[in-house]
């Protein structure tokens, strides 16, 4: 399994976000919608996400690339992880789920 290439922050107030991680990433995002704004740094993904904590998330989650995402949900059920997120296709072909360890760390995954 590769490296986590993405990092999603749930946040109240997405503007006051915003201005934070502008300022701490020294850039632009590339995306800046009412429900993400996005910012690659050196290839790593970061991204606001205004409904981040209504989808369970409690910090911020890396997200995992899984060829199988389906398969990888049942192996870490398997292994003692809850799901807090079903799978749910976000769009551009991009599919996510978000579990938690038995400690509630958010683990994310996402396939395409």
């Amino acid at each position: 399994m590769s490296t986590a290439t993405t990092l999603i922050y749930p946040v109240t107030d997405l503007a006051a976000a915003k201005n934070v991680f502008t300022t701490l990433l020294g850039t632009q995002p590339h995306t800046d919608e009412s429900y993400y704004v996005g910012y690659n740094v050196d290839g790593q993904e970061i991204a606001l996400d205004p409904n981040g904590h209504r989808k369970g998330l409690t910090g911020g989650t890396p997200y995992w690339p899984v060829d199988d995402l389906e398969a990888t949900v049942e192996s870490l059920v398997g292994a003692g992880a809850t799901v807090k997120q079903k799978p749910t296709n976000v769009g551009g072909g991009r599919t996510v789920a978000v579990l938690a360890d038995p400690d509630g760390n958010m683990i994310g995954l996402m396939q395409g």
